[in-house]
């Protein structure tokens, strides 16, 4: 068989997986521009949900300095809820559209960590809205009153806040992903559980970063995130150890069987 004959029979996969590909990609921004549409009419219902904490922190005005800035608000809004609501669909397109390729072992693998995804992500943001942002809000907003005589009042935007609490919830949402990181890579053979337990106390220390980048500079807020990014990185561990005596077991079994 010529080069250009084998070039010929490797082209219509090629294509089949390039049209399945744009497939995939148009019902991914279909279902996001649907999501957009509906989250754009409820914007203002969305970013009410979302100032909850600053009006329980006694806060009760939100300002504008610009003139389309409580347009753009309600653009951003609409987008991140149109992102958290399409995920379920954009990760099914993508699953739809790896699995084929994938033996039957690495589907039954990937896929609860697949399916754990947006379980870690909203328990990571509910934690943030719940309990971090609340925190943060009581520290921030505690440089309120008479300082030298002058009164120095809040008045935060409202572009930043909103930048403020989805800071918040993507930090801690992606923060909660660590345990399917962490699997993942050693399902990849990236890195070993061993490995891992070595590198525990850098772990700890990246912990602390990252709370230190994510949070405000008050000890509360950073400890709410680096606490649970530590005993997520020892469950990872845990789970990691489960999955490895279940391939020993599994490769026992073929072993016995041949």
């Amino acid at each position: 068989m010529s080069a250009g004959d084998e070039l010929d029979d490797t082209r219509a996969p090629l294509l089949d997986h390039l049209i399945e590909l744009r497939r995939r990609l148009l019902y991914c921004i279909g279902a996001l521009l649907l999501a957009f549409a509906v989250c754009y009419y409820f914007a203002e219902t969305i970013f009410a949900f979302l100032v909850q904490p600053l009006l329980a922190a006694g806060q009760k005005r939100l300002i504008y300095t610009q003139i389309f800035e409580a347009f753009f608000v309600q653009i951003k809004v609409a987008f991140f809820a149109a992102m958290m609501i399409s995920f379920p669909v954009i990760a099914n397109q993508l699953w739809q559209f790896i699995a084929p390729g994938l033996y039957r072992n690495e589907r039954r693998a990937l896929l609860p960590f697949l399916l754990a995804t947006p379980i870690l992500f909203l328990t990571g943001a509910s934690m943030a809205y719940y309990v971090a942002v609340p925190v943060a809000l009581h520290f921030l907003l505690g440089f309120q009153g008479e300082i030298g005589g002058v009164t120095q009042d809040a008045l935060p935007s409202i572009g930043n806040y909103l930048s403020f609490i989805m800071q918040f919830l993507f930090g801690f949402g992606l923060s909660f992903l660590l345990p399917v990181l962490l699997m993942l890579l050693e399902r990849g053979g990236i890195v070993t559980r061993q490995q891992l337990v070595a590198a525990r106390r850098y772990a700890i220390v990246g912990a602390f970063a990252i709370a230190a980048v994510l949070t405000p500079p008050d000890v509360g807020s950073q400890l709410l995130l680096a606490i649970p990014l530590c005993i997520l990185y020892e469950l990872a561990l845990i789970g990691i150890w489960f999955t490895e005596r279940r391939r020993a077991r599994e490769t026992a079994a073929t072993t016995a069987s041949e």
